[in-house]
């Protein structure tokens, strides 16, 4: 293998290229990313770079290029695996031996709203730098979603002095991760920091005043005023560029237990792979520690041919919100039964655990970072 393409130029395309040195090949590598920015953070987008308290140069995953020809600025339009060529935005036509696909995912919009100005999702390094731009003083701000984007927006505008409505349909906030009792601490959270929740209801439609948004009309007939609205309605993974390219695409890049496609020189991984587990189902993670972790086992399985590791992901998932910090770990999803170990919920620090037929497959905690470090450590080993 003389040349290795990595389509992706964020934190899964950056940990490619680390962990393609690491292991050993000192071959060509070429980095396609299609903004024009170097590979940076993108938690903070939410957090510190938004309240202004992070500045953008901070935000730098690395400053050593690992030798590779970053081409930024550029997309990946077409890739033919058989020949191993992609070709690019610019003309050129790239040919690989190897193709990692990091290309992440987009953030779903909120229908009727393309031509609106003061409407923003945030993903990228541009999305927040636009956001941060609209919130001027005294802004009254609807957040449409409360999972962890929605939530770490929320907090940051409340912490900046704005007004702040969360409208979310599900009746708790992240129950499907956290079930009814612990998204509801969630929701107290919001609601002790001044934030208005609406829950279990959806967006109906839009005001607006020719150009701008003005307004959110939900489906029981209630007018939010705004002045900016923030989606954060989820993601989709980013694979049209890879139709007719014979590899298979559904809700993400479709991938073995580890993270091989159905072409042995092709893996995927990040927020677009969707690799098998070992129990037999298709997932797909959007979230930090995923997309750090996954490029060690892809790219032993690229270098070697074939798949010879298993990825086995860790879960983890952490947020700052309203002051507190959020620390997940584990198959929360699947408990069916959740414990408080440590603490009290009342007093915002507490560790719970989630069991499944009476095994611990998860854990949750709440400004209780040491505790959670140790369990973790423990939940996570292997058995022997």
């Amino acid at each position: 293998m003389k040349t290795v393409a990595v389509a992706g130029a964020s934190l899964a395309g950056l940990r490619s290229v680390e962990e393609l040195r690491k292991q050993g090949f000192d071959g060509r590598i070429v980095v396609i990313g299609d903004e024009p920015h170097a590979p940076y953070d993108r938690p903070p987008l939410s957090k510190a770079f938004l309240n202004g308290t992070m500045p953008a140069e901070d935000l730098a995953l690395s400053d050593d290029d690992f030798g590779a020809e970053w081409r930024l600025g550029v997309r990946a339009g077409q890739i033919d695996p058989s020949t191993g060529s992609l070709h690019l935005s610019t003309g050129e036509i790239l040919r690989a031996d190897g193709v990692v696909i990091a290309t992440g995912g987009r953030p779903r919009a909120l229908p009727g709203t393309s031509d609106l100005a003061g409407v923003h999702t945030l993903r990228t390094l541009d999305d927040a730098v636009a956001l941060q731009a609209d919130l001027r003083s005294g802004a009254r701000v609807v957040v449409v979603g409360a999972g962890w984007i929605g939530a770490e927006v929320a907090s940051t505008c409340r912490a900046l002095g704005h007004e702040v409505t969360v409208v979310e349909a599900a009746p708790v906030p992240m129950e499907r991760a956290l079930g009814p009792v612990l998204g509801s601490l969630c929701a107290d959270l919001h609601a002790d920091h001044g934030v208005d929740l609406r829950l279990g209801v959806g967006v109906a439609s839009f005001a607006h005043n020719g150009s701008r948004v003005t307004g959110v009309l939900l489906r029981d007939g209630t007018h939010l005023p705004a002045d900016v609205v923030v989606a954060g309605i989820g993601m989709e993974p980013a694979t049209n560029w890879l139709a007719g390219s014979g590899l298979a695409v559904d809700n993400g890049v479709l991938c073995d237990t580890g993270c091989v496609t159905s072409i042995a020189s092709v893996v995927a991984v990040g927020d677009v792979a969707r690799y098998r587990t070992t129990a037999g189902d298709h997932v797909r993670h959007e979230h930090w520690t995923n997309a750090s972790e996954q490029p060690v086992v892809a790219v032993r399985n690229l270098l070697a041919g074939a798949t010879v590791e298993t990825f086995r992901p860790s879960g983890y998932v952490w947020s700052e919100q309203f002051g507190v910090r959020l620390q997940l770990v584990g198959e929360t999803g699947g408990a069916d039964e959740v414990a408080v170990i440590d603490g009290s919920p009342d007093d915002r620090r507490f560790v719970a655990e989630f069991r499944r037929a009476g095994r611990p497959v998860g854990l949750l905690a709440m400004n209780n970072a040491k505790l959670f470090g140790r369990l973790r450590r423990r939940l996570t080993a292997p058995v022997s």
